[in-house]
């Protein structure tokens, strides 16, 4: 499955639970994950989309490390049957 259908799942997963999963940009700060996940009750986390079996680049991997030295959780999706498994470890039991 193509990285933007894996995307757009993840969106209208994170939309049925309450939340959104909007594209996230950092203009002069490369390698950050795609979306960042916001569901009900202050949960947030950021994900790195993948087209199944691709993996993060080396830039990507250091910023992943770089957000969870500051305390944030951070996912890496390459298929879309990890997305709701995902949301749940996310936000607990928001939605």
């Amino acid at each position: 499955m193509r990285e933007k259908q894996i995307e757009r799942k993840l969106t209208i997963a994170a939309k049925n639970m309450g939340g959104i999963a909007p594209k996230f940009t950092s203009p002069g700060f490369d390698g950050m994950p795609d979306r960042i996940v916001l569901l009900p009750g202050g949960y947030i986390a950021f994900v790195e989309v993948k087209a199944k079996g691709f993996k993060p680049r080396p830039l990507q991997l250091a910023r992943h490390k770089l957000l969870r030295g500051l305390g944030f959780r951070v996912y890496v999706l390459d298929d879309e049957r990890q997305i709701m498994r995902l949301l749940k470890e996310i936000g607990g039991d928001a939605g």
